[in-house]
């Protein structure tokens, strides 16, 4: 809606290609005074001439429009969060040119401009939401852009030069968008962050950038902690009630929402402003889903009487409406819940809580983004619906994101008639694309190709904790084991948040069959990001080697790439090595098998003076230190092949030849992929692009293309931090490529279909 506005407002209509009419001379008196809304919002009127700035800018990605015609357009937004009182001014937009001539360094830009108006999401006596909706053609190159708000000024005088202006990237109409993958993005309570040497993987993430630029990256949950709020927060009277009933029907009433509210809108503009993750902000594109740090640690996953109480159900709503401004730019709902207003138990009417809506101003959305896929009824404890998202990342790459959190219980992930609707779309998304798109990248919050660990639940939820229980309740033994809401043991929340847990068994098998059915009709490729669990590793489901499906032609074969967390602690080296140990080659049924990839070679900077071992030496499936995932097409599209081209800042090169040729002169899609040998163990290589994965891959670096999964397949980065005491987060790259699908060709066994 805002984007039409603005359209309006600047009197052009749309764009037209490489020749788009740009906007004429913006002034003050263009932008619309009035957006559709609830409230009139704070009476106060700013006194300074600088916008104040408490948080942003924050770039997002939305989608692409056009994507079957010779002109797609990039749709994306730009967030501010500011003091009230004051209207910012239209946000100018440039072209800057080919990123091969500028580079992602800032410098001058381009005479002719464009203007997009700010339009108005939130407002109350302390803060204002402006968000800024933005489209650009996608060129016949990679391009540079500029953006600038004039007047911008740090509210508290700790971010100088707010108004420079910021660069992102956007590939050409012929490429597809080059992801950076990231999770866990914060600090669990208690932890040493200055040990740890804070955001460190930011400044690796703006090396490479710098080098390769970033069409969009990718959350996949927890990019922000807001567990501090039961430690130091609002909610640690709360906490300290040793009565679990107690605790259940303690009332969430206005004035403890009131101090949530404040908690987690200061926790969001404190994180998201912290250096270099804010500068990341403001010039790569950020497409999220929600986890349970995004919340509090665990939501949706302990007991349902427990999950039903008062306070969960009060910061659930409050979450989420940061959530929706902060991650998704869109306005939140009227009011969120709380025992005073009884209208607040059950989907709020139009008017919401009167007492919430003083002085307040909410926009009222009068048609949702395409982009998102929301749930037909609300989740049990966060009374909102679902929204999961599916956009196109440039010309061959989808993108589905599934809201796992808002509908979670200990027992179900999501409903069924929202993975309907989930399937239904990405299907009907996909055959219109008439088959451009090659690749489908799924994000799931958890890794669901992902060691068993039904052994250590069963130890868990066995008679033996009932002993130790009791000695903790009256004596505080091992008090680390139990937590601090309903007294169950700490590690089961994040056991059942695993889709491999006993109680979410069958729900992991149909989601797993469904995309299977849905890569082999579409003859679409399926990778999965998964983080959460603050280790990488690469998971793999695929047929069962008896079928003698190669890879290239087996719809099966979906790997998921394992990256987390990019800031917060990775597990004891025991953990991943026991992790690694249980890697058994899991069988889903009689025609899928599972298991991981030894990918990791080495320990990353192994023998370099200082850095520790990270793994065991029989450890090559987990690697437990930060990192993030670098992926992008194998091959490049524009303008025919490249052995040493020059597209981006130190060019693509594809290795040892083009049209899909692999080391070795080995075919990596098509007829030809039987000449690759499975091996018995599928730990192993399972095709050529898993051939010497880890430090000596080609990908390993996570600049250039490889060519080695083939003309529509895949590279993936994970770079790993080699020292956590390096504050610049330098890291080591792993490498592996992901071939595109050719489902049509085989059956198994040598029969055609």
């Amino acid at each position: 809606m805002a984007s039409g506005m603005a359209r309006r407002a600047l009197g052009h209509s749309g764009f037209e290609g490489e020749g788009r009419h740009y906007a004429p001379e913006f002034t003050q008196q263009d932008i619309p005074q009035h957006a559709n809304g609830v409230g009139n919002g704070p009476h106060v009127q700013s006194t300074t001439d600088g916008l104040e700035v408490l948080c942003g800018p924050l770039l997002n990605y939305k989608r692409m429009s056009g994507e079957q015609t010779d002109n797609p357009v990039w749709h994306g937004s730009v967030l501010v969060v500011t003091t009230p009182g004051r209207r910012p001014d239209a946000l100018r937009l440039s072209c800057v040119g080919p990123v091969r001539n500028t580079g992602m360094t800032n410098g001058h830009s381009a005479p002719r401009d464009q203007a997009f108006s700010g339009v108005r999401l939130f407002e109350d006596p302390r803060k204002a939401f402006w968000r800024f909706e933005i489209e650009l053609p996608f060129g016949e190159e990679e391009r540079a852009w500029e953006y600038t708000i004039p007047m911008m000024t740090s509210a508290n005088g700790s971010r100088p030069n707010m108004d420079k202006p910021k660069r992102f990237a956007v590939p050409s109409k012929h490429e597809s968008m080059r992801i950076m993958f990231h999770s866990c993005n914060g600090f669990s309570v208690g932890t040493d962050e200055e040990a740890w040497s804070g955001p460190a993987l930011w400044n690796d993430v703006l090396r490479v950038h710098d080098q390769q630029p970033f069409h969009v990256m990718v959350g996949g949950g927890d990019q922000i902690y807001n567990d501090s709020v039961r430690v130091s927060g609002p909610l640690r009277a709360w906490t300290d009630i040793s009565n679990p009933h107690k605790r259940r029907e303690y009332p969430f009433g206005e004035e403890l929402r009131a101090q949530c509210d404040e908690f987690y809108f200061l926790n969001y503009c404190r994180w998201f402003s912290t250096e270099p993750f804010a500068t990341a902000n403001g010039q790569i594109p950020q497409l999220n889903i929600w986890d349970d740090h995004d919340i509090i640690d665990g939501f949706g996953s302990y007991t349902d009487h427990f999950m039903r109480s008062p306070v969960f159900r009060g910061i659930g709503g409050v979450a989420h409406k940061y959530y929706l401004l902060f991650q998704h730019h869109i306005p939140p709902p009227l009011s969120t819940f709380t025992t005073d207003a009884p209208q607040t138990t059950d989907a709020q009417g139009p008017s919401g809580d009167s007492v919430q809506m003083r002085d307040t101003y909410v926009m009222t959305t009068q048609q949702e983004d395409p982009s998102f896929i929301i749930g037909k009824r609300p989740g049990p404890y966060v009374e909102e619906r679902s929204r999961s998202l599916y956009c196109q990342l440039g010309k061959r790459i989808a993108f589905l994101g599934i809201d796992a959190r808002t509908e979670r219980t200990r027992h179900e992930v999501n409903y069924p008639d929202t993975y309907d609707l989930i399937f239904q779309h990405a299907r009907r998304q996909i055959s219109a694309s008439r088959g451009e798109i090659k690749h489908l990248v799924l994000l799931l919050g958890v890794p669901i190709a992902y060691p068993r660990l039904q052994w250590l639940e069963n130890i868990l939820h066995s008679p033996i904790i009932g002993p130790i229980r009791f000695l903790n309740k009256r004596f505080g033994v091992a008090g680390g084991l139990f937590n601090q809401f309903d007294g169950g043991v700490d590690l089961l929340d994040d056991l059942d948040d695993h889709y491999t847990a006993h109680q979410h068994k069958k729900e992991r098998k149909q989601l797993v069959l469904r995309l299977q059915d849905l890569a082999k009709e579409q003859n679409v490729r399926i990778s999965i990001l998964g983080g959460d669990v603050h280790l990488a590793a690469l998971g793999r489901f695929y047929s069962n080697p008896n079928l003698n499906i190669a890879a290239e032609n087996d719809w099966r074969y979906m790997p998921n790439i394992v990256s987390s967390a990019i800031t917060n602690k990775p597990p004891p080296a025991a953990v991943a090595n026991l992790l690694a140990r249980r890697n058994k080659i899991h069988h889903l049924d009689s025609e899928t098998d599972e298991t991981l990839l030894n990918l990791f070679d080495k320990d990353p900077g192994a023998g370099q003076p200082g850095v520790k071992p990270k793994t065991g030496d029989g450890n090559h499936a987990t690697m437990p230190s930060r990192n993030y995932a670098i992926i992008c097409e194998s091959h490049s599209h524009e303008g025919g092949s490249q052995t040493n081209g020059t597209n981006g800042m130190n060019g693509i090169n594809s290795v040892n030849g083009t049209n899909g040729n692999g080391l070795n002169g080995h075919t990596t899609n098509g007829d030809h992929a039987t000449t690759f040998i499975p091996p018995k163990n599928t730990r192993e290589p399972l095709h050529h692009g898993e051939e010497n994965a880890g430090t000596t891959h080609p990908a390993a670096g996570g600049i250039a293309r490889t060519g080695l999964a083939g003309l529509n397949g895949l590279d993936v980065t994970i770079r790993v931090e080699i020292n956590p005491s390096d504050r610049e987060g330098h890291t080591q790259g792993y490498g592996f490529s992901i071939p595109a699908l050719d489902s049509g060709a085989y059956k198994g066994n040598g029969e055609k279909w």
